[in-house]
């Protein structure tokens, strides 16, 4: 586990927002990742942070997060099945960090 305290209940203090603009800082690690290893580290940590946030998470919601974690997968592990890259998913949590930002947090 990479965020031991936030999985003993820190992270279910953090905004929605704040939470997703923190998986993307990982996700953007990975696109500027010198080696595999360190690009692996970094999609390890936004998998783990969005595992968090899909637990405390229902219906709707829970299940585009489901989305974005299949989209993650499908970058790491080389698949095109929806043709996206790491980069093209930096706008999507860049959002929620400026409206986190943007409120204070």
């Amino acid at each position: 586990m990479h965020h031991p305290t936030l999985a003993a209940g820190r992270w279910k203090t953090l905004t929605f927002c704040e939470q997703m603009g923190n998986i993307g800082s990982e996700i953007s690690r990975a696109t500027k990742a010198p080696t595999r290893e360190r690009c692996e580290r970094a999609v390890d940590r936004a998998l783990e942070l969005l595992d968090l946030t899909i637990a405390n998470e229902r219906g709707l919601r829970q299940r585009e997060l489901l989305r974005v974690r299949e989209l993650i997968a499908d970058v790491f592990f080389g698949g095109m099945e929806y043709g996206e890259t790491f980069e093209s998913l930096l706008p999507f949590f860049d959002a929620f960090a400026i409206v986190a930002h943007e409120h204070g947090a």
